[in-house]
């Protein structure tokens, strides 16, 4: 079957066929005739011409970090939300958070012409931002913030401070900081910043020493709160970058006997699942990542039906969840 011959079965031009197949203007009688024949005849336009003509591929990639992740997941939930109402088609890659394959990603988009690509971004090296700069299809940036690019992300350095400074207020005085690599702009850097800037501005500025690294993991959550506690071992709170280090803090206190959270407060920043079922709940920040993903998907699509986006950089902001 090709386009002329269902202009004959329907009773319509070619070109109605045509503005049929890409969403052109086309009366209600015609529209109905095309696709009854299309039912009958299980006719599927050929997608390689459609982009020879058109130039679009109706392909957007997502370049994500890993899966097994509450926020990213919520993130990718929020981009299908919208993808999977629209006329375009989702490649997902993913990276198993080594930059080379984020990079490679890139390259691969860039390649093989998909229309935009949304980059769940978590360390920014040299080399991608090489490429992001010779990217010739629109990316937006959600998680981080990258000068001079499209960006969804979020208020990750007040979240910290907000979080900390209400641990403070609570009478806990005594803190330490479970946290992420700071090459990590927003995760790792912004939330360690939160922190410190809380503890100095609560007069306790020496508590900004007590910090680990851990990665997102509960066993690294576990180890990192050990070696904290070995190190600082008058500690009443502690204050973590993800609910996955906090979970895991909280095993290795409870495995010592120490009662949380009368002897040692623990919280995590996500508002995953996990904060939920922990005994007991953990105090968190809740980030809209779903909503973060939406309003890439939206600000691509701008960009791609206008040539630009109106607003080149949203910030969302957050709210801290206690348990009740």
């Amino acid at each position: 079957m090709n386009i002329a011959e269902i202009a004959k079965l329907a009773g319509v031009s070619s070109a109605a066929v045509s503005r049929y197949f890409n969403n052109g203007h086309i009366s209600v009688e015609k529209k109905e005739a095309i696709r009854k024949v299309v039912e009958e005849t299980g006719y599927r336009p050929s997608v390689q011409a459609q982009t020879l003509r058109t130039k679009k591929t109706k392909m957007i990639g997502v370049i994500v970090p890993k899966v097994a992740s509450a926020s990213i997941g919520r993130i990718v939930e929020g981009i299908l939300s919208i993808l999977n109402e629209s006329e375009y088609q989702t490649l997902l890659a993913v990276t198993q958070n080594d930059p080379k394959k984020e990079s490679e990603y890139l390259i691969a988009f860039n390649d093989k012409q998909v229309d935009g690509v949304i980059l769940a971004a978590t360390v920014f090296t040299a080399d991608q931002k090489r490429i992001l700069k010779n990217m010739m299809v629109p990316v937006v940036i959600v998680g981080q913030r990258l000068s001079g690019y499209y960006c969804v992300f979020h208020d990750d350095y007040h979240a910290a401070y907000d979080l900390t400074r209400l641990l403070m207020e609570k009478g806990r005085k005594r803190l330490g900081y479970i946290g992420a690599l700071r090459q990590d702009q927003a995760v790792g850097a912004e939330r360690y910043r939160g922190f410190c800037d809380a503890v100095c501005d609560m007069g306790c500025g020496g508590l900004a020493e007590n910090a680990v690294t851990a990665e997102f993991t509960i066993a690294s959550g576990y180890e990192k709160a050990k070696e904290l506690l070995m190190r600082c071992k008058d500690l009443d709170g502690l204050v973590c970058a993800t609910d996955t280090m906090a979970a895991g803090a909280m095993q290795y206190l409870c495995e010592q006997g120490i009662e949380v959270p009368r002897q040692i407060v623990v919280a995590g920043q996500g508002d995953s699942d996990m904060a939920k079922v922990t005994a007991p709940p953990l105090i968190t920040v809740h980030y809209s990542y779903e909503r973060s993903g939406e309003i890439a998907v939206q600000m691509l699509m701008e960009v791609l039906e206008k040539g630009e986006a109106a607003i080149k950089e949203v910030k969302l902001g957050y709210y801290i969840v206690e348990a009740s």
